[in-house]
């Protein structure tokens, strides 16, 4: 069972330097004060490197940003689940657009990572995928398409309908998957209307890593949810 509440925020803090070593743990701990504070949720995945740092430093839920379908051992330069469990991770993010998988790997991946008591988040970039992934049962999908990632137009202004379509194609696959949008969610009216539109929450990177009040973003991004 996921450790993931809904509605949730899912910040990833990318390789941000905005969001890394020392940032990296004082952004979680915001995170983890607003979270407090208003009641909503939130979740992070920080740097890699950053990872068990993070995850002993906070008691929000703490995500690697990534996975490889490896064993330990002679994997270098691979992130096996065992070294994700060993950090104090409590689930992962897979086929981010910046970090694409192939869909057995994935498919793998939820499977062992159900096993391990880990949350699984399938970032998908349009409908079909997000019905294939979805198949695969994971906690949640996200939907990001990925020429707005980054960018200043959130998908729920830029593409309403990939959000609802993908939406109701998931709950038709998997009635009890999760789904998050993504990509150029920037604010509280942003997550208002991922919420309106059907979903979870919401998985969001430079809106609040690169911002320069980020406890200031982050409230705002939580009044989105109506807490």
């Amino acid at each position: 069972m996921t450790v993931l509440k809904r509605p949730v925020i899912v910040v990833n803090f990318k390789t941000y330097i905005e969001a890394s070593g020392p940032k990296a743990i004082a952004l979680a701990k915001t995170c983890e004060s607003v979270a407090g504070d208003t009641g909503v949720p939130i979740a992070v995945a920080p740097p890699m490197a950053d990872l068990a740092s993070v995850a002993q430093a906070v008691k929000i839920p703490v995500l690697s940003q990534h996975m490889d379908d490896v064993k330990p051992g002679s994997t270098t330069g691979h992130i096996p689940l065992e070294s994700v469990v060993g950090c104090g991770a409590v689930g992962t993010l897979l086929n981010h657009s910046e970090r694409r998988m192939r869909i057995a790997d994935i498919g793998s991946l939820v499977g062992r990572c159900k096993e391990s008591g880990l949350s699984t988040i399938i970032c998908t970039n349009d409908i079909g995928v997000t019905r294939a992934c979805a198949s695969l049962e994971p906690d949640f999908v996200a939907i990001e398409p990925p020429e707005l990632i980054g960018g200043d137009v959130s998908v729920t202004t830029a593409n309403p309908a990939i959000v609802k379509d993908s939406v109701d194609v998931a709950r038709k696959v998997c009635p009890n998957v999760g789904v998050l949008c993504g990509a150029g969610v920037k604010n509280g009216v942003d997550v208002a209307k991922a919420a309106e539109l059907g979903t979870d929450g919401v998985l969001l990177a430079s809106g609040v890593a690169k911002a320069s009040d980020q406890r200031k973003v982050l409230l705002d991004l939580a009044s989105g949810l109506g807490k």
